[in-house]
């Protein structure tokens, strides 16, 4: 197999995996390019849509840039009513507005599951892009939206779930990253991520690894929605909870104190969708970025700090 010739305009490639790529298109300007999609994770097609295309859109908030337009990625079993579709549809196109951008077209296809997400084109100042790599030793670490959407969701698909817990869950899935970015950018954060399908615990053990250091979480302070620790503690895993255990905790890439419970754990563990930011704050930046956070209506929980080794513990 031949291997590519990395193009000295890319900034962000395949090579360093993180949340998008980045291309200089022209002094002081970069494009930053990403693609998400996936199945119905709850049954109201236009918060479906809505959730789907802010979950997209978060990979270009988490490199510090703003979206220009996307490309609608959808799949629709053959036959059936597509009223549902264009709900799906119009709720991406409403969440893309709210980002400041458009939809400008798109590719649909037939398939057994439906599934729908965007592919996002968003701009960046180079000299400013946020990074997984960009976590320093005694940095401070913040999350912008709290966890539990994976086990929420899955009690949802169970039928076991309380109105208002999956009400929540979908008022901060839908939620966009837009104004924690821009206030992560503004004091100039360099390192960070959004939590997805890895969990908390998983994404930050990427950053330590792109970054060299060690994270260090206390569980105290991550903000949990309402009902997801009640979930865990009535086992309603999923696959991906599964696999991001297996993974992460049982080959020991991550470290849990032994006081902290299996259902605790779980919530640490849990896949998010469309979830929040998880930033790397310098001290010399910290009161400046909850500053800006503040007049943006956003409230980050500080759950821990950067410190010299490698890999993840959680107190």
């Amino acid at each position: 197999m031949s291997r590519q010739e990395t193009p000295p305009e890319l900034i962000v490639g395949l090579a360093s995996a993180d949340d998008a790529a980045v291309y200089l298109v022209a002094p002081g300007i970069a494009i930053v390019e990403t693609v998400d999609f996936f199945a119905p994770i709850v049954d109201d097609p236009y918060a479906y849509g809505q959730i789907a295309a802010a979950n997209a859109m978060s990979d270009v908030y988490a490199m510090g840039g703003e979206v220009l337009f996307a490309l609608n990625v959808a799949a629709w079993p053959e036959g059936l009513d597509l009223a549902p579709l264009e709900r799906i549809f119009e709720g991406g196109v409403d969440k893309i507005a709210e980002g400041g951008g458009a939809i400008v077209g798109g590719h649909t296809i037939q398939d057994k599951e439906p599934k729908y997400g965007l592919a996002v084109t968003g701009r960046v100042d180079p000299d400013r892009v946020i990074r997984k790599a960009g976590a320093r030793v005694g940095d401070r670490l913040y999350l912008t939206k709290p966890i539990g959407t994976g086990l929420i969701t899955t009690a949802h698909k169970q039928r076991q779930v309380r109105a208002e817990d999956l009400a929540g869950a979908v008022a901060s899935m839908v939620a966009l990253n837009r104004a924690g970015s821009a206030a992560a950018v503004a004091a100039g954060v360099r390192g960070g991520t959004d939590v997805t399908g890895f969990g908390l615990i998983g994404h930050a053990y990427e950053m330590a690894m792109a970054s060299g250091v060690a994270l260090r979480i206390d569980s105290a302070r991550v903000p949990v929605l309402p009902g997801a620790l009640k979930y865990a503690e009535r086992g309603m895993r999923s696959g991906g909870l599964s696999r991001n255990t297996e993974y992460f905790l049982d080959a020991g890439r991550v470290r849990f104190e032994a006081e902290l419970s299996p259902s605790l754990q779980d919530v640490l563990l849990d896949p998010q969708t469309s979830g929040g930011l998880l930033l790397a704050v310098s001290p010399d930046v910290s009161e400046m970025f909850e500053r800006e956070c503040g007049t943006r209506g956003v409230t980050p929980a500080r759950i821990g700090e950067v410190v010299a080794g490698s890999g993840v513990s959680v107190a």
